[in-house]
């Protein structure tokens, strides 16, 4: 079984740091909660992960499949609830993509591998949310 562990250590205030992959990431949170924005709070970290993951997803099966395109974007939106503890309980992800001559039965078939079987954050998050998609061709 694979495993992923981080540790998040204080600096001061809000303000957080981690290092992740090598890479240090902050979190913080806005100065009505006694953050000092200098960093993206945690929950919107999570939509960059799904789309992160999603989009990875992607582009690799779009590669595979020979699928030449000059643009590609994730949009990831989502609400929360009115209670605490707050939580996404929708969450719609729209995948954008440019090109000439796009096979689009070829994006559909990435995009439903990626939602179906490859993204596994998209996995988790559809233990606690709803989660919808979408294909806008540009």
């Amino acid at each position: 079984m694979s495993k992923h562990e981080i540790d998040l250590e204080w600096e001061n205030g809000m303000l957080f740091h981690s290092v992740v992959n090598g890479h240090k990431v902050l979190v913080d949170a806005d100065a009505s909660v006694g953050g000092s924005d200098k960093a993206p709070r945690p929950k919107p970290l999570m939509l960059v992960s799904l789309a992160g993951c999603t989009a990875m997803d992607v582009v690799s099966l779009l590669n595979k499949m020979r699928v030449e395109f000059s643009y590609f974007n994730v949009k990831v939106s989502a609400e929360l609830t009115e209670d605490h503890p707050k939580v996404y309980s929708k969450v719609h992800i729209v995948y954008q993509i440019k090109g000439n001559n796009i096979d689009k039965s070829k994006v559909e078939k990435a995009v439903n591998l990626s939602q179906e079987k490859y993204c596994g954050v998209s996995a988790m998050f559809r233990k606690f949310a709803e989660l919808s998609f979408e294909i806008q061709y540009l």
